[in-house]
Order: structure tokens, then C-alpha cells, then sequence
């Protein structure tokens, strides 16, 4: 007379699954045993484990031998006629849970996925092989089936727990790389700046530059994730121009800093129709990543400034906007014009001051500015020249002109100031985030200071 087992859940088991199962769970061990025998034979990666490591591959294994016992004992019910009924198979975050839950986390760090998609496709070669040696001739080839239909819910468990470990990593390098690029606005130029940049994939290349410009209107409402992706997609477009790329999403502009990028203004035009319609502000040119916050900080005071300037071109260099950034308040553009505009011309042999002065006051005509000085047109025409040497502003360019005039301006307001608020000479050694230019806004020196309150 033919028995069957009772589940808990009210069903019956049929008897050769219930017979097939207990012998399974018998030898389970057995398998195991078999399986990282395989893997260490079979597996050059196995061997260099460590043995903590070796232990929890090894009760991974046990466990999915034991969840596919358990999983095939309940895999079915028994029909009218005594046949076996499929019923649908367990979901998946039940196999997650019982097959990888034995093993910590960190494990995902150490095996790669394609050695644990070998460590499945191995133990599921081992239990095929071993299925005739333990089992009936009768139930070989269901058992073979079950175990083939498990594994293919095992390749989806794997799949997920990959993918969950990246998920959080991927949360973890975004979070690490909002930090580094906030250190370069923040001029925190530690030691641990470069090594959180190259577990991010920096590279180290000379030439950097910092780009600022506004989110694209259809995230600038959206989550952190929407921000992510914009991230993404500006590294991925600088990798292939040949760059490196750290961003990060602050409020409703976006922060990227490139590396390998001996011209700035055209490694900026490549990530254009990325960001939004708003203007581009790219920071000046520095040595490596250690000097990146020179370049982000001018950048940022242009792209506060650069509302002043509606016609400004997509990109703008930072240095483009000194009379904009000067206007609002921005220090050391200030200080660029007073002394390498407005000090060179002061040191200069002949009245260049004078000349310039009276150049614009004329309206840009050479005869009346002649004429107002009592000499010849050509005389102005040279002394002229010599400015633009002197400043690298043409006084006939109406914007250069702009800068010229505040350059004048300020340069007056420094001379009318008591000598014990002047700054001391700029000294040669000086290094390039002591730049007046280069450096962007910060707070206002006090009368006390070393530098002008301009």
C-alpha cells in the first residue's frame, strides 16, 4: 500500500519526492563536501582566499544544497491519479535569504559575480553527477529537472544580491564624491583628497578645470536619484573626450571638475547639452587636482556674477567676467584689476594712466583724446598699443574697456588709502592660490589685513 507524507500546510507530499528528498538531505553534506573539493582542484581564486573566506563559500554551498532539498520537497503536490502537480515556484528573495544569507555581506566584495556564477554552475555539475549514485534509476530524472529549475532561481538570487551591492555602492562612491568635490569649493586641500578621488577613478591628470552651470530644467524638482544620473552621464561623456570627471549636484547648479583638460573652455563645450540653457562659467587652468579649489572658487564667483553679462557666451571663463564679479563685490577680481591692470600702467615709462583715462573720457576717439592731450594721433595709437601689451586689455574693445575703466577706478580708490591699509608687494614666490585672479570670492580682509578691502 502506498503512503504519503502530510505538509504542514495541509497538501501531501508524494512518496517518491518525500523518498527522494530525505536520501538528499542525508548526503547533503556529503556534496558539499564534493563541491569545494571541485572548487579547490577546479578554481584558482578558491585557493587564494584566505580561510574565513574559504569557510563562508563553503557554507554557502551547504546552504543551497540544503534550500534546494527543502525546496524540492515542497515543490509539489500529488495530483488525482497520484502524479506529481507543479505548484509555482518559490520567489526569489526566499532563495536569496536561504542560500546567501549565511554569508556576510562583505563577501560580494570579494568574489567577483562571474566566481560565484562558476561556485552555481559547479555545484549544480556536482549534484547531477552524484543524483545516480544515491537515487533510484525511477526518480534520476526528476530530481536532474528540480535541480536545473533551481538553479535557474539561484542565477536570479545571485543577480540580485550583485546588484543590491552595487546599488550601495554606487550610493556610497556618490556620497564620497559630493565630499570631495565640497573639500575643493572649500579649499580643503588635505592629504586624503587625492585618495578619495582615485577610489572614485581619478586618474591623476594634469591640467584641471572647474565648470559650474545650472541643473536642466527637468531635474531641477527632481530626487537625489535624477541627480545621480546627471552625474553619470557628464562622467561618461568625459571619459570619452579623454577626461577625468568628479560632479556633484549642490542646490540648482552642478559642479564638475575635469582633469586632462589643457583647454578649458572646449573640454566645458563638450558637456553642454547636458546641463541647463543657464550660463557655463569655467574656472582657470591649474596644475592638478590639489590646486582644483583655485580654479572652482573662480568659477563660482563668476557664476555668481554672470547675470550682470545676458550675452555672455556658453562657456564663459571666469577671468571673462572680471568687471561683473569686481561690480559684485568680488575681492580678489578687484584685486586682479588693481594690480595687473591698473599697477602696471601706473609703473609704466609715460603717462599711460593719463592717456587711457583720457582715451575713454573722449569716448574712444583717437582725435579727441590727441587733441585733449595736446599731441598726435599717432602718439595716442602707440600709447595705446602699449597698454593692451602692458594689461592684455584693448582699450577699444568695448568690454576690455569696461574692465580698463573699473581698473582705473579701483586702482585710484587703493592710492587715495592711507599707506598702513596698502598689502605688501606681491612677493615672486608666490603660488598660483595666491593668484588674484584665480582665486574667486571670499570674505571681505579687514583694514588690518595684509589685503585691500576693495
Amino acid at each position: 500500500m502506498t503512503t504519503t507524507t502530510r505538509r504542514s500546510t495541509g497538501g501531501t507530499i508524494p512518496p517518491r519526492r518525500a523518498r527522494a528528498a530525505t536520501t538528499l538531505s542525508r548526503s547533503s553534506g556529503r556534496l558539499g563536501t564534493r563541491v569545494v573539493t571541485r572548487m579547490d582542484a577546479e578554481m584558482p581564486w578558491f585557493r587564494d582566499l584566505g580561510a574565513e573566506e574559504r569557510s563562508w563559500v563553503g557554507q554557502i554551498v551547504q546552504a543551497g544544497i540544503r534550500a534546494f532539498v527543502e525546496w524540492y520537497r515542497q515543490e509539489g503536490t500529488e495530483g488525482p491519479d497520484g502524479a506529481d502537480a507543479d505548484v509555482p515556484l518559490p520567489a526569489t528573495p526566499g532563495v536569496t535569504a536561504s542560500v546567501f544569507g549565511v554569508a556576510p555581506r562583505a563577501l560580494a566584495g570579494v568574489i567577483s559575480l562571474r566566481q560565484t556564477v562558476d561556485l552555481v554552475r559547479l555545484t549544480i555539475e556536482v549534484v547531477e553527477q552524484q543524483v545516480p549514485h544515491l537515487l533510484p534509476a525511477e526518480d534520476v530524472g526528476h530530481v536532474r529537472e528540480a535541480v536545473v529549475r533551481y538553479g535557474r532561481e539561484v542565477a536570479f538570487a545571485t543577480a540580485e544580491v550583485y546588484a543590491r551591492a552595487a546599488e550601495v555602492r554606487g550610493a556610497w562612491d556618490a556620497r564620497l564624491e559630493a565630499l570631495v568635490v565640497d573639500s575643493v569649493l572649500r579649499s580643503e586641500r588635505d592629504e586624503s583628497l587625492m585618495s578619495r578621488a582615485s577610489a572614485l577613478g581619478w586618474a591623476g591628470r594634469a591640467d584641471v578645470c572647474a565648470v559650474l552651470a545650472d541643473l536642466p530644467a527637468e531635474l531641477a524638482d527632481r530626487d537625489v536619484r535624477g541627480h545621480g544620473d546627471l552625474v553619470d552621464a557628464v562622467r561618461r561623456r568625459a571619459r570619452e573626450s579623454g577626461m577625468d570627471a568628479l560632479g556633484a549636484v549642490q542646490g540648482a547648479r552642478l559642479v564638475v571638475l575635469l582633469g586632462g583638460a589643457p583647454d578649458p573652455r572646449a573640454a566645458a563645450a563638450t558637456l553642454l547639452d547636458l546641463v541647463g540653457t543657464g550660463p557655463v562659467v569655467v574656472g582657470p587652468r591649474v596644475g592638478d587636482l590639489s590646486q582644483a579649489h583655485v580654479s572652482a572658487r573662480a568659477a563660482l564667483a563668476g557664476h555668481r556674477a554672470v547675470g550682470g553679462w545676458p550675452d555672455a557666451p556658453r562657456p564663459v571663463m571666469s577671468a571673462d567676467l572680471l568687471p561683473e564679479r569686481a561690480l559684485a563685490g568680488d575681492v580678489h577680481a578687484r584685486r586682479h584689476l588693481v594690480e595687473e591692470v591698473y599697477a602696471p600702467l601706473a609703473r609704466a615709462r609715460g603717462p599711460l594712466v593719463e592717456s587711457l583715462d583720457a582715451y575713454l573720457a573722449q569716448g574712444g576717439s583717437v582725435e579727441a583724446t590727441a587733441r585733449a592731450l595736446f599731441v598726435h594721433p599717432n602718439t595716442v595709437r602707440y600709447r595705446l598699443r602699449q597698454i593692451t601689451e602692458a594689461t592684455g586689455f584693448a582699450p577699444h574693445a568695448p568690454r576690455e574697456a569696461l574692465a580698463l575703466q573699473l581698473a582705473l577706478i579701483l586702482g585710484r580708490q587703493y592710492d587715495a588709502r592711507p599707506a598702513s591699509w596698502r598689502p605688501e608687494a606681491p612677493s615672486a614666490d608666490r603660488g598660483p592660490e595666491d593668484d588674484p585672479e584665480t582665486v574667486a570670492d571670499g570674505p571681505a580682509p579687514t583694514p588690518a589685513s595684509s589685503e585691500p578691502t576693495l
